[in-house]
Parts: structure tokens; C-alpha cells; sequence
């Protein structure tokens, strides 16, 4: 076997270990015990993903009905598939994995359901890796982007590169592979959230978790009958001592952080390309449950937009095209995610359990809650994927900050350099409350277009034009002075900033979102999500 191919069969194994029979889990990863999803497809939601495109690229691809042999097994119906960017041949590249991973987007089996069963899910093959790299998985991407009339809301990515591949001397994980740098291309121009498979250090599929602009999503395992642990597996750890000698190289370069999200992905059921019931494990299969919740939310946008028009302006919905925005969805999704168990009082903001990482210790714990220059936890990010909760943030609607905004929402804007904007809460909030807010943007990646066609063709590359400064506060009302803000997240290297505290003085508050510091243009946009716990009348 080549020894490129086996490298990257190792990175895909780490993805997706097959557990023992004895080790069936009784947790359901969609139900309330992983991402409480399967409440959305009731009534009153009825949110299936219906009519959303969604995208899905890997080494090799889904099997199709109708078109390869085992597709006649399969529980879920694709819209197309691909190779690279072009027509697939019947039973080629077919792919136990990818059938598996689209499996957990959108199965319909009633006993398996997948997160959003009737999402259009377009799917391409890049090849097998020994005679294919970055570039033609950047093909596919884009093709994939393009798909539905250029209208792809999500694409999940379960595979990577291992850095060893990476053509460049002395590679680091520093944004700047070709795939990772396509990828903050695409999200930008094709407007498309980014779900990737979150394995870093340790000969991990590390390219393309080096991104700014999409979300890395590491996985949880069950604990007490729900899922609520990161699993052992995860490699995204603080490279120190030993371990940093082993996998320095394969983590992000400096202290910017790799993993947005922890989603369910250890012990899933999934139907194998034999119609069978299969056990398995890996950020392979926690990645599509992000996905998958994207295709749900942007349903709900769609909706909201059909509907908006037909009210009376009174009470029309705070909604624009700005809900289908990447970084909105970033920014919704790790705003919402859960991290520490609300006692029933709501202080919490209702979260349904506290997430351990591998120590056993919980977000509050973590330096990212002691340090206002580091935003996201090591090992689990913002916290695990709640799409219930990620709905309830989202479905709150959007408020500029014109007038005060509601204890939850979001907004989608854009400042000058030296500019702020201030989002003042329009009621108290709570003593003893806490405050989730979350700032997103993006990384200024281009095409260096040799035809001008404005799209990537191989042979072509891209130019790095750095990551606009940001940075986010929670001040008193009356209170302009940046360093009497209750708390603020200020990282110089993320494109994520992100609040989580304790409001030990009641009162009212505001969000400000202060360009700081312009590496690139002088205007930037920015998407912003919020949750509070006001006092109670």
C-alpha cells in the first residue's frame, strides 16, 4: 500500500473506530440525550430541513440509489453526487465512512432518524489520496459550494490532510495550507458554514482545522446515560512538556484555538453499507450533527423570510437575508452551546447539563474562563452543540441596537476601523446571572485568479490578507471606559470572541463590538449573538 494513502486511512480510523458489541450505547445523539434535535421535527417546529442544500466532501462519497449497487440498502436519499467536479461511475469511490457520515445528516430510518432527514444533500469524492492532494479536494469543495443554483447552506467536512502531505518546507498549522486557505475563501465568497471533523496533534488529520472561518467540532461520549464528556480520543489538547515535543507541529501555531464545538460521537448507530447496524465513534460523526442543525436553523430563516412580508409591519418578524449568513451561524451555534447545568432557575440560561472535558473539569475551569485574551477551551471550545437551544437563539430574531435589544438574539453588521457599536440590554439583568455573547468573523483569504474566471482551477493558489482585530465587551449602561467592563474577550489571533460570566451586580448592561485594529480592509463585517438572564419583574 502506498504510504500516503495509509497515512491518511490512519487519520480516517482515528474518525471512526468501530466499538464492541458490548459497548451499545442507549443514548440517542439527535434525541434529548445528545443535541436534542428530534423535538425541532415536531410540532409546533416541524423542522426537518426541508428545501436546504446542504454539502458534503471526503475521500470518498455516499452510495446513491439508483444509481450504485448498496444504494439499494440505504435509509436516506441523496440529492446528487459527484467526483471531484465532475459525474461519479456506478460503484466507484463508494465509501463505507462517507455512507455513514451522510447517514447521521439525514437518515430517515424511524429508529435512526438523522438530524435534518430532508436536507438536499449534495456529495463529492475527492479520490483516493495517493493520486490526489489539497488541490483537487479544493475542486471538489467549490463544487459542492455551487451547488443548488449557489445556494449550499452548510458543508460537512469528515476527512483532512495529515501535515506530513502538506507540500510546503517546514509546513505549520498557521492557516495557510491551500486547502485551509480554500476553505476561508469559499465561506466568504460562497457564503457556506464550514463543519469540520476537529482532530489536531499526534499524526491527527489536522489540514484543514487550521481554518478561521468555518467551525472545528470535536466529540462527546455518553456519561450517566447522555452525552456530556469529551471523549479520550480528541486530540486537541495544550501541546506542554512530552506531548508538545510529540505534537507541536500539528496544532495551531501560537495560542489560537482549534476547536469551536463539541457534538455527540461516541457509541452513534448507524446503518453500514450492508444495511446494518453498525457502532462506531469520532469527529467524523459528531461534525454532520453541526451540519445537520444548520440545515434545521436555515429551514426556520427561510420561513421567517416567506412570512414576513404577509404581516402587517407592526408585527413583522425581526428577519432579514442577514439570517443566512455563515458567520451568523457560527456565531449562533457557539453562543448557544451548553457548558454548565442551570439549576431550574434560569441563571444558566436554561443549559441542560455541564460538558466535562478529558479532566474531568468543566468550561468555568478552563483559562479560557479565567482570561479575557483567550476566548474558546482547548478541548471543548464554546461547549456542546444544543440544536434546540441554537433554535431558541436563533428564532429570537435579529436587533441592530437602535433601539435596546431582548435578553437573546443576534445581528449582522459591519464597522470601520476605530468604530464601535453598542447593543444596549433593555432590562436588567439578573444578580448571580450569567451572560453568553459571541462575536464572529472572517479571515480575508483571495484568489489569485490567473484566467479571471472567478472560480479556483488547479494550479491556482490563494493570498493570505490576515485576520481585522475585533474584540467584544460587557460594560454597565452608563460606562465608556473599556477597562471597567464587567468582562470583555480581546484574543489578537482568533476570529471568534466569546463571553461567558457571571453578573455578580444586577443592573442594566451593554454589548459593544469595537474594530480595533484594521490588518486588511477598512471595513469589517461581523455577526453577533447574545444570551441573558434578566431579573424577573
Amino acid at each position: 500500500m502506498n504510504k500516503h494513502w495509509l497515512r491518511i486511512a490512519i487519520g480516517v480510523a482515528i474518525a471512526s473506530t468501530v466499538a464492541p458489541s458490548w459497548a451499545l450505547p442507549t443514548a440517542n445523539s439527535v434525541g434529548s440525550t445528545g443535541i436534542d434535535a428530534l423535538r425541532l421535527h415536531q410540532a409546533p417546529y416541524n423542522l426537518t430541513g426541508k428545501k436546504i442544500a446542504i454539502g458534503q466532501v471526503e475521500v470518498g462519497r455516499p452510495a446513491q440509489f439508483g444509481w450504485d449497487k448498496p444504494g439499494e440498502r440505504l435509509k436516506f436519499k441523496l440529492e446528487q453526487i459527484f467526483y471531484q467536479d465532475g459525474s461519479p461511475k456506478a460503484d466507484t469511490n463508494v465509501e463505507q465512512h462517507a455512507t455513514m457520515v451522510a447517514s447521521v445528516m439525514i437518515s430517515r430510518d424511524k429508529k435512526y432518524p438523522g438530524v435534518a432527514p430532508d436536507a438536499r444533500l449534495y456529495a463529492s469524492a475527492v479520490g483516493v489520496p495517493k493520486d490526489t492532494g489539497q488541490a483537487e479536494e479544493c475542486l471538489s469543495t467549490q463544487h459542492i459550494a455551487t451547488q443548488n443554483g449557489g445556494d449550499v447552506r452548510a458543508i460537512n467536512l469528515s476527512f483532512g490532510e495529515p501535515l506530513d502531505r502538506d507540500p510546503r518546507p517546514d509546513a505549520k498549522l498557521d492557516g495557510n495550507a491551500l486547502y485551509t486557505q480554500c476553505l476561508d475563501w469559499s465561506a466568504r465568497v460562497h457564503n457556506v458554514t464550514y463543519l469540520v471533523a476537529g482532530n489536531q496533534g499526534k499524526g491527527g488529520i489536522s489540514i484543514p482545522t487550521d481554518n478561521y472561518n468555518g467551525v472545528n467540532v470535536a466529540y462527546s461520549t455518553t456519561r450517566q446515560g447522555i452525552y456530556q464528556k469529551l471523549d479520550f480520543a480528541n486530540l486537541s489538547e495544550t501541546p506542554i512538556g512530552t506531548a508538545k515535543i510529540i505534537a507541536d507541529r500539528e496544532v495551531n501555531v501560537g495560542n489560537r484555538r482549534s476547536i469551536g464545538l463539541v457534538a455527540p460521537g461516541g457509541g452513534l448507530r448507524l446503518y453500514n453499507l450492508a444495511g446494518k447496524v453498525t457502532t462506531v465513534s469520532g469527529t467524523s460523526f459528531a461534525a454532520p450533527h453541526a451540519t445537520g442543525t444548520v440545515a434545521l436553523l436555515q429551514e426556520f430563516g427561510d420561513r421567517q423570510l416567506r412570512t414576513k412580508n404577509r404581516l402587517p409591519v407592526e408585527i413583522r418578524p425581526q428577519w432579514s437575508l442577514d439570517s443566512r449568513r455563515h458567520e451568523v451561524m457560527k456565531a449562533v451555534l457557539l453562543n448557544s452551546a451548553e457548558k454548565i447545568q442551570d439549576a431550574g432557575d434560569g441563571l444558566r440560561l436554561g443549559m441542560t447539563r455541564t460538558i466535562l472535558a478529558k479532566n474531568n473539569r468543566d468550561w468555568t475551569e478552563s483559562e479560557a474562563f479565567q482570561d479575557r485574551q483567550v476566548p474558546l477551551d482547548y478541548q471543548i471550545g464554546a461547549g456542546q452543540l444544543n440544536a434546540f437551544r441554537a433554535y431558541q437563539q436563533f428564532s429570537s430574531g435579529q436587533h441592530s441596537g437602535v433601539l435596546p435589544i431582548p435578553a437573546i438574539g443576534w445581528d449582522y453588521r459591519s464597522l470601520a476601523t476605530g468604530q464601535y457599536r453598542d447593543y444596549p440590554l433593555d432590562r436588567p439583568l439578573a444578580e448571580n446571572s450569567w451572560v453568553a455573547i459571541t462575536l464572529s468573523w472572517d479571515r480575508l483569504v483571495e484568489l489569485q485568479d490567473a484566467n479571471n474566471n472567478r472560480q479556483y482551477d488547479l494550479g491556482e493558489t490563494f493570498r493570505d490578507r490576515g485576520l481585522n482585530q475585533l474584540e467584544l465587551y460587557l460594560l454597565p449602561a452608563n460606562e465608556n471606559r473599556l477597562d471597567r467592563s464587567l468582562w470583555s474577550s480581546v484574543s489578537s489571533v482568533d476570529s471568534v470572541q466569546h463571553i461567558f460570566h457571571k453578573v455578580r451586580d444586577p443592573g442594566k448592561y451593554k454589548i459593544r463590538v469595537y474594530f480595533r485594529r484594521a490588518i486588511n480592509l477598512p471595513q469589517q463585517s461581523y455577526a453577533l449573538a447574545w444570551w441573558t438572564a434578566p431579573a424577573k419583574k
